[in-house]
């Protein structure tokens, strides 16, 4: 299976499309080292009862862009999964297009930190979001020798 970095290469070129991003109709502008650039159209499909985009959808694309600066700086056959997720929204957005920009701000052994500034067509900040996630190293290919612990019987 190719690497995490290797298949956010052939989605930027339109080459097997990550779902969640087609499904929102979410698009991605620019992949730097440990940053990415993303927007989505904003119409009434996304609004919440009073009229506004659903913050739940803002979170998906900051979510997404954060992951996506995150997925830059893996290794190999590394993954990751997010720990925690922290949005603050500072203004309604009604109609447009909203743009993500996140970078990551740290990236140790195991634990990667990236934030996220979401901003409307006139660029002011609509929200603001922090993630924390967990790296994974590559799964190894487990032994299926016979009298090891765990173990299958033949």
């Amino acid at each position: 299976m190719p690497s995490l970095k290797a298949r956010l290469r052939a989605a930027t070129k339109g080459v097997n499309e990550v779902p969640i991003m087609s499904t929102l109709g979410m698009r991605l502008l620019r992949l730097g080292e440990g940053t990415a650039t993303m927007t989505l159209d904003v119409g009434r499909r996304f609004h919440n009862p009073m009229g506004t985009l659903h913050g739940g959808i803002m979170t998906d694309l900051a979510d997404a862009c954060m992951g996506m600066a995150t997925i830059t700086t893996l290794a190999g056959a590394e993954t990751f999964s997010t720990l925690e997720l922290k949005m603050n929204f500072l203004r309604p957005v009604f109609a447009g297009r909203i743009t993500a920009e996140a970078k990551v701000l740290h990236r140790g052994k195991t634990i990667a930190m990236a934030e996220v500034v979401v901003k409307n067509e006139e660029g002011k900040a609509v929200a603001r979001g922090t993630a924390t996630q967990i790296v994974l190293p590559a799964k190894k290919k487990q032994s299926r020798r016979r009298g090891t612990a765990g173990a299958r019987p033949p």
